[in-house]
This record gives structure tokens, sequence and C-alpha cells, in this order.
């Protein structure tokens, strides 16, 4: 009785497998999620903070804290940080628009700015 037969020492093992694929699956996948999510949310917070530090230099330079040389090089260095962050978002927003789309809808703009001007020569 207190004899351990092989076939049970395997369904323990495999019981134990599946329930620690049970228990980090969720982890993994989880994790991949935040990475992908995460990029965007990093660009908008790196944006964030480089906008308050230029206001912070904006303001230590207006109460004498630094040189007008130093504020100057400071000030191009982190403009031009945040300049390419919202490169980035600007292609990023303009691959994800359908080209067809904003065709479409060009044409539309045109159409109804066509026909406001015709009811407008006509009123004349």
């Amino acid at each position: 009785m207190h004899d351990i037969s092989i076939i049970s020492m395997i369904f323990t093992a495999a019981l134990a497998l599946i329930c620690l694929y049970l228990i980090l699956a969720p982890i993994f996948k989880w994790n991949t999620i935040i990475r992908l999510n995460s990029k965007d949310q990093d660009l908008e917070t790196t944006k964030v903070s480089l906008l308050t530090t230029l206001n912070e230099i904006e303001f230590e330079y207006k109460m004498d804290k630094i040189s007008p040389a130093d504020y100057k090089n400071l000030k191009r260095q982190y403009e031009a940080e945040v300049a390419k962050i919202m490169k980035e978002e600007e292609e990023s927003v303009d691959s994800s628009i359908d080209k067809e789309l904003m065709a479409e809808v060009e044409k539309e703009i045109e159409a109804q700015l066509k026909s406001y001007g015709k009811k407008k020569g006509e009123g004349k």
C-alpha cells in the first residue's frame, strides 16, 4: 500500500507541469502585451517630461540661475528631442490612416465645397 507505482508518479508529474503552465502562462502573455503598448506610452511620457524640463529651463533662465549660453544650448537640445518624438508620433499616426478612406473623405469635402460655392453664387 505504501508502494508508489510508476503510473502514479507520471500522473503526478504531468499534473504538476500542467498546473505550473497554467500559473505561468498568463504572466508571459501579459508581459508581451505590456511591452507592445508601452512604446506609445513611453513616447508620450518622454515628451511630457521633456516639455516640463523645457519649462524649468526657461524658469531658471528668467530667475538668472543659468547663463544665456547654457540656456540656448539646453533649449536647442531639448527642442530637438521633442521634435524627434513628435515626428515619430506623426509617422505612427500616418501609417495607421487608411489612404483610400482619406482620399474618399477629401473628395466628399471638395464636392461639398463646390456645391456650397454654387449655392453662394446663386444667391447673389
